[in-house]
């Protein structure tokens, strides 16, 4: 079978190619991709090269597709499977194997390591290390696009398991969020500020008595209050308030008052800004956790902590980067149960968008961009549909159906565009 994708061969070297995938063999399985959603991880990557811990450094004559946060449809079981999944199966893929001593002697993961299997194509093989590392997960859901995005999800799911608190009394970390406590999310309304938010709402088993969202963008701040508004966030039983920083002086101790001058207990800060960060360490609350959610790119990136607080306040901080198979799975099953992804998507785009997106990642403005492989389509913001849509069929569907949904993306877009792509 022939399968069309971008495959990065050396440092911004990214190309668009058709070439013949091999037979699968009886541990591997084969299976079509419907749509990628690229991340800024796969724009270091592709900076990186073969410099990038995750990609091969024969790269250059064997060329790895890109993009790790995928779903599709299964195609064909090798043998060795078939008592676990079949022909017609919804999947996503958890990129990060568990173990460090992968096949291609890396720390291997899809979308960085293998010839032929990644998100960014139109058919790929998994290999049988997938499988047997249980990465590979069954989505039982509505759409494509919810498993696409599980991965994203994972992350602040697993920044959220992350988190401790000491026992009173004792040494004994408790891990988890507060249940009932403060939680403030710092430039918190970006793609993954989102998907914070979306989650503390949705969960079931805890969640914050207070959340205190804040940015500098008064833009996103307004986009984020549209998704989730306070209003909303009362009926999930959260105290929800976002707030622009921009201008304001004394940042923390205004955010400290809105706990009555308690602090928060739980604190993420989403931007790898050293002023964000002593900033979150200002407003803890006693036994309060920072998590430090945000990559840097400078491997010499530091901030000021205070460690009086450290000692006498039992403050401390955790930095969590990506999820395990089981925030996966606790996205996935969040979505099949009705939590909706769509908010964090801000623009849609065919295989042909990927090398200029990825390469260009940090520059754009909005949140994720979603690519539907099978399609030929610029990358296009969704808000622009409308316009598009004056003489062109195609656009004015999908503008009409995005308002039926207040300007989201939605399982019936996707059904329209896919007839499009004709997948």
């Amino acid at each position: 079978m022939k399968t069309k994708a971008v495959r990065l061969q050396g440092k911004k070297d990214l190309r668009i190619e058709e070439f013949e995938l091999p037979s699968i063999k009886d541990d591997e399985i084969l299976a079509r991709v419907v749509c990628d959603s690229l991340c800024m991880s796969s724009y270091k990557a592709s900076m990186q090269g073969a410099d990038h811990k995750r990609v091969p450094d024969n790269v250059a004559d064997k060329p790895v597709i890109i993009g790790h946060e995928f779903a599709g449809e299964i195609l064909e079981v090798g043998a060795k499977w078939k008592d676990q999944f079949k022909s017609g199966d919804k999947f996503a893929i958890q990129p990060a194997l568990n173990y460090e001593d992968g096949p291609v002697g890396i720390l291997s993961a899809p979308g960085y390591s293998y010839q032929y299997l990644g998100g960014d194509a139109t058919y790929v093989i998994v290999p049988a290390e997938v499988m047997e590392q249980d990465c590979l997960l069954v989505y039982n859901g509505p759409g494509y696009y919810p498993a696409s995005m599980a991965e994203p999800f994972s992350c602040v799911i697993g920044a959220m398991h992350a988190n401790y608190h000491i026992k009173p009394g004792t040494y004994v970390h408790e891990m988890e969020i507060v249940d009932g406590g403060n939680m403030a999310i710092l430039a918190g309304v970006g793609p993954m500020g989102l998907a914070a938010i979306n989650y503390v709402l949705h969960r079931k088993d805890r969640k914050p008595g207070l959340m205190v969202v804040t940015d500098i963008d008064q833009e996103r701040l307004d986009r984020a209050a549209y998704l989730f508004s306070p209003e909303y966030a009362k009926s999930k039983g959260v105290i929800l308030q976002y707030l622009n920083t921009s201008g304001k002086d004394d940042v923390a101790t205004y955010l400290k008052n809105l706990t009555g001058g308690k602090g928060y207990n739980d604190v993420f800060v989403l931007a790898p800004v050293s002023q964000v960060i002593e900033q979150a360490d200002n407003i803890l609350a006693f036994d309060g956790c920072l998590n430090f959610f945000a990559g840097p790119a400078d491997p010499e990136f530091s901030a000021s902590l205070n460690f009086y607080n450290v000692h006498y306040a039992f403050t401390h901080i955790v930095g969590t980067s990506g999820g395990n198979t089981d925030d996966i799975r606790e996205a996935l099953e969040m979505m099949e149960k009705g939590m909706d992804p769509s908010g964090l998507i801000t623009h849609i785009g065919g295989l042909n968008a990927v090398p200029e997106t990825t390469l260009n990642l940090p520059h754009l403005p909005g949140g994720k961009k979603l690519i539907y492989t099978h399609l030929d389509m610029p990358l296009t913001a969704i808000a622009d549909f409308r316009k598009l849509g004056n003489g062109d069929s195609f656009f004015n569907d999908l503008a009409e159906i995005c308002d039926r949904h207040n300007g989201l993306w939605s399982v019936e877009a996707e059904e329209r565009l896919l007839i499009q792509g004709s997948i």
